[in-house]
């Protein structure tokens, strides 16, 4: 009879232990959510300035196909043109943010940006 009682007892003591150990308890959920939000505001703020530096890129990239555009007109005309010249044949498009300003009878130009955008 002992044994019947022993072994029912051993039966119950390790269901016990096996739902004991079958879940989380809440201070383990909230340490991995606390690690989570930390992990995510360091992505965040590490990502915040991508987008400044493609704009940055951008900008250079538009500044320079523009002044060697200049160059190829003057190489073509003995003087440098304006935006106007420029477009169609130079540069397929008109900048956005930059235009070309002319010093004295076309001797010498500077590329100036439109906006805040670019400097």
């Amino acid at each position: 009879m002992s044994t019947y009682l022993q072994g029912k007892l051993r039966r119950r003591m390790r269901a016990l232990n096996e739902t004991a150990e079958a879940g989380f308890t809440l201070i383990e959920l909230l340490v991995v959510i606390v690690i989570l939000g930390v992990l995510s505001a360091i992505v965040v703020f590490s990502v915040k300035g991508i987008n400044d530096k493609g704009q940055d890129s951008a900008c250079d990239t538009d500044k320079a196909t523009i002044a060697t555009a200049e160059e190829a007109f003057y190489a073509s005309n003995n003087k440098y043109g304006s935006m106007a010249d420029l477009e169609g044949k130079f540069l397929s498009t008109k900048s956005q943010w930059y235009d070309i300003e002319l010093v004295g009878e076309g001797v010498d130009y500077n590329i100036k940006p439109l906006g805040t955008t670019c400097s």
